[in-house]
């Protein structure tokens, strides 16, 4: 009997002394889980828009369309001129617009356009039945209204190029007409008046802070026909064919809502889950 005990308590302190080894030598398997990497912030999408006024100033070239004037006699009938040409101004606008999101905007916008002058030559009848040509200078101004409409084509480095159109209206104003000819010098009342018009235009603006954009671009004008002068000396009134102006313009415009200028705000980074191990 106390040999049974004392062999039972022999294997008892056996097993005891091997369970600890055991566990030390079992690793129990850990779940692989990637390498936490450092990722580049993320940015949330921007909510663009809101509302941004425009300053503008350019230099155009104006290109006469032709005109016809009445002719009293003799013989009566209508008239045209041979030629006419107009210089180069400059002009100032301003408007105010709504920026809809990062691709599309509209703006309102009016331009005056200062005095480009005018020089052309008539064909006529002079004292006793002669032939003559005539040399007749003017100059015209005008008051350019436009609604328009743009598609912003996206930004790369701070720079967005667009395309646009706009319709309107132009006040339209003609100073007085001197004609010179054989018989002497003689004055036509300028017409004034309003005119449709329509533009189409394209450039790129660029960011100059998280607010402010400067604008490069061309457009081009096209102001209807209408009274180019009034009656004088046997001869008026007289209609000009339209006007068509190439502008080169260059401004500034000043955003109120959310720019596409401005830097995104970044998302809070959230570390990865720890990992988890099983038995």
């Amino acid at each position: 009997m106390f040999n049974f005990a004392r062999k039972a308590a022999l294997a008892a302190a056996a097993v005891c002394l091997a369970v600890p080894v055991m566990a030390a030598d079992y690793n129990p398997p850990v779940e692989e889980l990637p390498e936490p990497v450092a990722a580049a912030p993320v940015y949330e999408e921007a909510d663009y828009g809101g509302w941004y006024l425009r300053g503008d100033v350019d230099y155009h070239w104006s290109k006469f369309r032709g005109a016809d004037y009445v002719v009293y006699g003799p013989p009566p009938g209508t008239n045209s001129f041979n030629f006419g040409k107009l210089k180069g101004a400059m002009s100032l606008g301003a408007g105010v617009g709504y920026q809809v999101n990062n691709h599309f905007r509209v703006d309102v916008t009016g331009d005056w356009f200062s005095k480009s002058k005018f020089r052309g030559q008539t064909t006529g009848i002079c004292g006793g039945g002669i032939v003559c040509q005539s040399v007749d200078t003017t100059s015209y101004s005008a008051l350019l209204l436009l609604a328009n409409a743009y598609a912003d084509l996206g930004t790369w480095h701070g720079v967005t190029p667009y395309v646009g159109a706009g319709i309107g209206g132009a006040y339209l104003k003609w100073d007085t007409l001197h004609n010179s000819n054989n018989d002497g010098d003689f004055y036509h009342r300028g017409g004034k008046g309003w005119r449709f018009a329509y533009a189409v235009m394209a450039g790129a603006s660029y960011c100059l802070t998280d607010r402010t954009k400067l604008d490069l671009g061309y457009r081009f004008s096209h102001i209807n026909g209408g009274e180019m002068f009034g009656y004088a000396n046997g001869g008026g009134p007289g209609y000009d064919k339209g006007i068509n102006v190439h502008e080169v313009r260059g401004g500034l415009r000043y955003q109120f809502g959310r720019s596409d200028c401005a830097q995104p705000e970044p998302v809070a980074y959230e570390p990865p889950p720890e990992p988890i191990y099983t038995k």
